[in-house]
């Protein structure tokens, strides 16, 4: 069941009307007696476990990676080299 609110008492009562959606309620918003916006609950994704491996053979990485050259810490640390 929906209910309807005007535009003024809804931004009036904004938090009220979005508690009021979040537990399953619709809210129409009129504007002049006539329906304009929908306040409704978004659905949640529901948490899963997600599957190891979905990237694999998709990323390299370069077997120096973890290799920083001085002068490039030296820069990051406000030493001259």
């Amino acid at each position: 069941m929906s209910k309807q609110i005007n535009l003024y008492d809804a931004k009036t009562h904004l938090s009220r009307l979005v508690d009021e959606a979040a537990s399953g309620e619709e809210i129409l918003i009129a504007r002049h007696g006539r329906p304009v916006a929908k306040l409704v609950a978004v659905a949640q994704a529901q948490p899963g476990k997600r599957p190891l491996g979905l990237a694999r053979g998709q990323i390299w990485i370069a077997p120096d990676f973890d290799e920083t050259p001085e002068e490039i810490v030296a820069a990051f640390e406000g030493r001259e080299e």
